[in-house]
C-alpha cells in the first residue's frame, strides 16, 4: 500500500536553490590554494602541493585553457623533454589524485572555506568560485491538520534524498562555472537508461550492504564469501576467529557499505535527479521483494552485498566473484575468467573489472540495471561510464554492433584501471546480450 509520505513527500520534499558570487579574486584564490595546500591532507603529499600551485599560477595568469599534458609533466613533474605522454600516464594519475584530494579537503577539512577550488575532469584548467549558499526546505505533508508519522526508514530515505539533491545542485553549479553539463542527457544516455526512468514506476538506488559480524568486545568482523546470517556457521574463518577470541558472534550488521559505492550513489543521485523527482535510496538489506516488483531498481556496489543478486541474476550469462568476473560461456578467444589485479603498493595502479547488467525486473515489468564491482575503482568506473556521455557514446556503440539495434537487456564488461581509488582509465571489454526470461 502507498503510503501518504511516498505519494506526497517525493514530490515536495526538497526546494534547492544555489547562487554565488562573482569569481573571487586571484589574491583570494593564491591564499585559499595556500591554505589547501597547507593542510593535513595535502602535508605529506609534495608532488600534489607542487602541481596544485603551478596550476594555480597557469590558471589565475589566464593561461588554463592552454596547459598541455607534455608541458604539466616536464614544468611541473620534472620529467625530462624525452617524456612522451602517450607512453606515460603520470601526469594523468596525478592529476587524478589531486582531483581526489581536493574532494577529500573540501569533505574534511575546508567544509566552510568561503572559495573552492575545483579541477573538472576532461582536462587540466582550475576551476575557483565562490561557495555557493543553498537553500534547502523540507515540506513536510500534513494530513487532517496533523503532521504524519515518519517511519525511521522513510526519515533515513528523506535524508538520504535530500543530501543527494543537495549535491546534485553543488555539482550543477560547478559544471557551470567550468562550462561543462551541456550534454548531461545525450541520446545515448537515454538509451542506455531509457527503461527506468521512461517509466512511472518508483526508481530505487540501492547500495550494497556487505554482511559484517558482531562479537562482543572485539567489533565487527567479516567473511567476503558469507553473506546471508543463516550461512555463517559454516564460515571455516568465522568458526577460526570465534575460538581463537574465545567469544560468540551474537548478531549480523548491515551498517557499512564500500567508499566506491558510497561515492557512486551520490554520482547517481546527482545524475538520476535531473530526470526523475522521486528517485529513493535505500540499503540492499532493506530492500523488500515487492519492491523490487513493483519499482525499478539500480543496484550499486559489489555482488556480495546484494544478497538479491543471485535470484535476479538467473539465465545470466557473465557473473561477479569476489575476485573478478566469470564468463560462463567463453566465445573465440575470450578468457573464462577475468580476475582483478590489486594495487601492491600506493605507487602502482590497480586493474580492476565492473560487471554493469540490465536485466527485466520480476514479473517483466520495468527493469533493473546492476553496476557492480569488487573494488572502488571499478564501481566509480561503471557509474563513470553510464553517466558520462562521451563514455555512453562508445557504449552504445558497442552494445549496437554491427546490427545497430540498441538490446533490451544485457551484460557488459568494463576493465578498470585505477590510481589510489580514482579510475585513470575505463574500457570496454565484453558484452552479451540477454533474453527475456
Amino acid at each position: 500500500m502507498t503510503s501518504l509520505f511516498q505519494q506526497d513527500m517525493m514530490e515536495r520534499v526538497l526546494f534547492v536553490s544555489v547562487t554565488a558570487e562573482a569569481t573571487p579574486a586571484a589574491d583570494a584564490v593564491r591564499a585559499q590554494v595556500e591554505r589547501i595546500v597547507q593542510s593535513r591532507i595535502f602535508r605529506s603529499a609534495g608532488v600534489l602541493r607542487h602541481l596544485l600551485t603551478y596550476l594555480t599560477e597557469r590558471c589565475v595568469s589566464g593561461e588554463g585553457e592552454s596547459l598541455k599534458e607534455y608541458s604539466i609533466g616536464i614544468d611541473a613533474l620534472g620529467k625530462p623533454e624525452s617524456f612522451d605522454p602517450r607512453q606515460e600516464s603520470v601526469v594523468r594519475m596525478h592529476t587524478a589524485r589531486l582531483r581526489q584530494k581536493l574532494d577529500e579537503y573540501y569533505r574534511t577539512e575546508g567544509p566552510d572555506d568561503e572559495i573552492l577550488v575545483d579541477l573538472p575532469k576532461g582536462g587540466f584548467q582550475l576551476v575557483f568560485a565562490f561557495r555557493p549558499v543553498a537553500v534547502l526546505e523540507l515540506q513536510v505533508p500534513i494530513a487532517s491538520g496533523q503532521a504524519t508519522g515518519w517511519t525511521r526508514r522513510e526519515f533515513g530515505l528523506a535524508s538520504a534524498l535530500a543530501a543527494v539533491t543537495a549535491l546534485a545542485g553543488f555539482q550543477f553549479f560547478r559544471r557551470a562555472k567550468s562550462g561543462e553539463g551541456g550534454e548531461l542527457w545525450s541520446p545515448e544516455l537515454q538509451e542506455l537508461w531509457n527503461p527506468l526512468i521512461g517509466s512511472n514506476r518508483r526508481l530505487i538506488v540501492c547500495i550494497a550492504t556487505p554482511l559484517f559480524v558482531n562479537v562482543p568486545g572485539f567489533g565487527l568482523i567479516r567473511d567476503s564469501s558469507v553473506n546471508d546470517w543463516d550461512n555463517v556457521e559454516q564460515s571455516k574463518g568465522l568458526n577460526s576467529v570465534e575460538r581463537a577470541l574465545s567469544a560468540g558472534m551474537t548478531q549480523p550488521s548491515y551498517d557499512y557499505t564500500g567508499v566506491g559505492t558510497a561515492s557512486g550513489a551520490f554520482l547517481l543521485g546527482q545524475f538520476l535527479a535531473s530526470q526523475r523527482s522521486n528517485v529513493l535510496i535505500t540499503r540492499a538489506n532493506l530492500l523488500s521483494w515487492p519492491e523490487i516488483a513493483e519499482d525499478n531498481v539500480v543496484f550499486l556496489g559489489p555482488a556480495t552485498g546484494i544478497h538479491q543478486s543471485e535470484d535476479l541474476s538467473a539465465g545470466a550469462q557473465l557473473t561477479l566473484e569476489p575476485e573478478g568476473v566469470r564468463n560462463l560461456a567463453p566465445g573465440l578467444g575470450e578468457t573464462a575468467f577475468l580476475a582483478d589485479a590489486p594495487a601492491r603498493n600506493t605507487e602502482e595502479s590497480s586493474l580492476s573489472y565492473a560487471l554493469v547488467s540490465r536485466i527485466p525486473a520480476m514479473h517483466g515489468h520495468g527493469a533493473i540495471f546492476m553496476l557492480c564491482g569488487n573494488q572502488t575503482g571499478s564501481v566509480m568506473g561503471a557509474v563513470q561510464a553510464f553517466t558520462n556521455p562521451a563514455r555512453a557514446r562508445l557504449l552504445v556503440a558497442k552494445l549496437k554492433g554491427k546490427t545497430g539495434r540498441m538490446p533490451v537487456y544485457f551484460q557488459v564488461v568494463l576493465s578498470v584501471k585505477s590510481f589510489d581509488d580514482v579510475p585513470v582509465d575505463i574500457s570496454y571489454v565484453m558484452h552479451r546480450e540477454l533474453g527475456v526470461r
